[in-house]
């Protein structure tokens, strides 16, 4: 390859002098594209490739980087992970003006992003990021690329060099957002060959098997301390059933050296007592994906070992790859002789009628037709250490016919991500050993540690043994039963959601959250914001007033209705909204889907491509009262909602000539009662084509309808990290948008949608009992959206504790939903 043609050569091998010097790194002025993202822990040698990064917290990234002719793994420097955590660095996007600095590498040879000849290895130290966007516009991206993973290995022509993380010794990679699943290669879904393993590990042995020891044998040996099995190594054979898989547990800090440090736990029953066995480090590599409840195995070359961790189990049985390197084989079933065959796992369904009644903490099954599949968001936790870590989550809505009250499931990483990618609505989905959660009158089930999900199109169904249960075999009756039409215009993907529904009062509200944190100002909430990582949920409180509400309809910004409370003299213009602080402020967007509640917003600075407001010219100013008027009124309202105001200009030319006709008493009235206006009220009802500046509601704010030929597509868009150019039919397409005004001054754009509730709702719909019920009554007509902006200065000066539910979206995007606003007294 010829080094005036490869960007890579030409910029790392000539300058290799000057990047001996790190005060003197390497800039690449040509586009390189990223192809691959990876994460993992640092070890015990992190200060010495990093030293002045010791506070970037626990995780690093390599990315693997392609100028077309060559690939090339590169460290990213720790102050730039914040790239990462907020999906800017990520796969697809072009780097340009890259600077790269040399670097020990933790790795031998062997891996891709170490030299051959010794020499250091390279660390991205600053770049600037081109959106896929910007990056198509110039002709370039990886798409352009047929085969990426063919190409070399920068400096050899070697194209399969195993990927290894650069700065740890560490032999596996996470994945991106989260601890728990797996990813990569490295992990097998067929057992070892005989390369690889003993002998035994060959699955599918004919031979008839005996056991030679039993579960109940190993625990009267270990408690009596028998030395057979208290000190040494157990080469008995063990035959068991597993009827338990846990998810994978990763263990890795930044002061350990383990090379793999994760750990299963299976519950493996025999004819004689039900025993925790523990497979470490790289066995689970190995056999994680292979092993699957239900499955018979043998095990031997183990240890015995106390259980601290479980109240169930006084032993545990420890695999491990070496000091010993257990053997494990996969039975059939008519391998083993009748009287050594385990039981089979037992299954216990319940369905969304008996779950009503079942108590906080029930473990149970569930089976039903998924009808509503949300977005993969994120919650912020702590281990046991102190190390920050997150847990990925999505809500799942189950049907099965027994009642009204739909099955709902907060359903986090079980390490079956395969499985979770196929979450499709329509599917049939059962969901094991999962745990019943009470709060209220509401009711969700939740994982546990074992929890498995099975789903239609994975081939799950037809080999599980809960197929044959009666729970199941009803179900299967009622499903038989429903129409795909039906079905199908019920089912939705993606969109803000949040369940179980906060309280509508304050007092219930303060209750629920004692011990939370406290109420915080703009400033804080601002900060507390700024800090969210990619697809991080959180819930925020703050003392606010209501400056602005808009009505829009997604895609249609530029046509609204908004109500604004003592508008600034400085007219608005493209740069951004006249806040009342210089700080940057941050905008929002909402949606509910009954009965799920959605909605969005993005931060302003910087701009992004999805927050774009259309360019705004200077609005006229009446000089008299300050206020600003418009002479045409310009909005679409809601198609669902009775009664309500509809104007169609090129439709219905006569109600247009009508409306407008009554709009000049309107504006005449304002003329001539000006200063009372003024003095009454202190606000402005504007309605007009060009609006105040705050960015469109998100799109994955918006719930979609479920798209049966584009499914796959679909759940790639609303994937962690995923995006799509096609657009979906929006469940949700109208929306409010408030402006809140923190009592520091600060503002932010919320969007706050109140649409039907599932639950029945009594209030008189004001502003007040609105927003503090976070929907409509449901015992009167909704008030339509001209009538709702009209009554919007009923919120003048009106003190209020916003609940406010924050998500990064990635980029500069921030979605801030209103949930709930409790009016303050006095």
């Amino acid at each position: 390859m010829a080094a005036p043609v490869c960007v890579l050569h030409r910029t790392l091998i000539r300058s290799r002098g000057a990047l001996n010097q790190a005060s003197c790194p390497s800039v690449c002025r040509d586009l390189l594209y990223v192809v691959d993202v990876h994460r993992y822990t640092r070890d015990p040698g992190f200060s010495i490739y990093f030293p002045h990064s010791v506070l970037h917290g626990a995780d690093l990234y390599d990315v693997i980087l392609t100028d077309g002719h060559c690939r090339l793994q590169v460290t990213v420097d720790p102050p730039l992970r914040r790239l990462v955590e907020t999906n800017v660095l990520r796969r697809g996007v072009a780097l340009r003006h890259a600077s790269f600095s040399p670097a020990l590498t933790a790795q031998l040879p062997q891996s891709s992003g170490a030299s051959e000849d010794g020499a250091d290895s390279y660390r991205l130290v600053s770049a600037e990021v081109i959106g896929q966007d910007e990056e198509d516009d110039q002709g370039g991206g990886v798409s352009q690329v047929d085969d990426w993973t063919s190409l070399p290995w920068f400096r050899t022509m070697d194209s399969t060099g195993h990927v290894l993380p650069l700065r740890a010794n560490r032999t596996v990679f996470l994945p991106l957002w989260n601890n728990t699943d797996f990813i990569g290669a490295g992990w097998r879904e067929a057992p070892p060959t005989d390369d690889d393993d003993d002998d035994d590990a060959d699955a599918e042995e004919a031979e008839v098997r005996r056991a030679s020891v039993t579960v109940a044998e190993l625990r009267t040996a270990f408690l009596s301390g028998h030395r057979s099995v208290t000190g040494g190594v157990v080469r008995k054979q063990l035959i068991g059933r597993i009827v338990n898989k846990s998810r994978l547990m990763y263990y890795g800090r930044q002061d350990q050296n383990c090379e793999c440090p994760y750990k299963v736990e299976l519950d493996l029953v025999d004819p004689s007592g039900l025993v925790c066995v523990v497979l470490w480090n790289s066995v689970c590599l190995n056999w994680y994906r292979r092993l699957k409840p239900g499955d018979v195995i043998s095990l031997s070359r183990f240890k015995v070992k106390q259980n601290y961790r479980s109240n169930t189990h006084d032993i545990e049985v420890s695999v491990n790859s070496r000091n010993p390197r257990a053997q494990i084989c996969v039975l059939p079933e008519s391998s083993v002789l009748p009287e050594d065959l385990p039981p089979a796992p037992e299954f216990t369904f319940y369905n969304s009628l008996q779950l009503l009644d079942r108590p906080h903490g029930v473990i149970c099954d569930v089976i039903g037709l998924l009808t509503f599949s949300g977005r993969p968001e994120r919650i912020r936790t702590k281990d046991a250490h102190g190390v920050e870590f997150f847990l990925e989550y999505r809500w799942l809505r189950l049907e099965d016919g027994s009642s009204d009250y739909p099955v709902m499931v907060k359903l986090f990483s079980t390490s079956q991500p395969d499985v979770q990618r196929q979450l499709h609505p329509l599917s049939v989905v059962v969901c094991s050993r999962v745990k019943v959660i009470r709060v209220d009158q509401h009711q969700y089930l939740r994982n546990t540690t074992y929890t498995q999900v099975y789903c239609t199109g994975q081939g799950h169904h037809s080999v599980m043994g809960y197929r044959k249960l009666h729970p199941v075999r009803d179900f299967i009756r009622w499903l038989r039963s429903q129409d795909d039409r039906q079905v199908q215009s019920r089912a939705l993907v993606g969109g803000f959601f949040v369940y179980p529904p906060p309280p509508v009062s304050l007092e219930t509200f303060m209750k629920h959250h004692r011990g939370s944190p406290g109420f915080l100002q703009g400033a804080e909430l601002q900060a507390e914001i700024e800090r969210l990582c990619y697809r991080e949920r959180r819930t925020f409180c703050i003392q606010a007033t209501v400056t602005m509400v808009t009505h829009c309809r997604a895609g249609q910004e530029d046509r609204c209705l908004f109500w604004t409370f003592r508008p600034s003299p400085v007219p608005w213009s493209s740069s951004g909204p006249g806040f009342s602080k210089p700080s940057p402020s941050l905008s929002s967007s909402s949606s509910v889907l009954p009965p799920l509640l959605s909605s969005s917003s993005s931060p302003l600075p910087p701009a992004s491509p999805s927050s774009t407001v259309n360019q705004l010219t200077p609005r006229p100013l009446d000089r008299r009262s300050g206020r600003c008027v418009k002479r045409r009124l310009s909005f679409e309202s809601p198609r669902k909602r009775r009664p309500r105001v509809t104007v169609e200009p090129d439709q219905n030319k006569d109600t247009v000539i009508l409306f407008q006709a009554s709009m000049e008493f309107l504006e005449n009235a304002d003329d001539t009662d000006e200063d009372h206006a003024h003095d009454s009220d202190n606000s402005s009802f504007v309605t007009a084509p060009l609006l105040p500046t705050f960015p469109p509601v998100a799109m994955e704010t918006l719930p979609m309808y479920y798209d049966h030929e584009h499914r796959e597509e679909q759940a790639v868009t609303v994937a962690m990290g995923g995006k799509t150019s096609k657009n979906f039919n929006l469940a949700i397409e109208e929306y409010y948008t408030l402006r809140i005004r923190a009592l520091s001054g600060v503002s932010f754009d919320v969007v706050f949608l109140p649409d039907s509730a599932p639950s029945l709702l009594h209030h008189s719909n004001t502003w007040s009992s609105i927003l503090s019920h976070g929907a409509f009554s449901s015992h009167t007509p909704a008030p339509a959206p001209a009538d709702l902006i009209a009554m919007a200065p009923q919120l003048t000066n009106q003190r209020l504790v916003c609940v406010v539910e924050a998500c990064h979206l990635g980029g500069a995007r921030t979605e801030l939903v209103l949930v709930r606003a409790f009016p303050l007294s006095g």
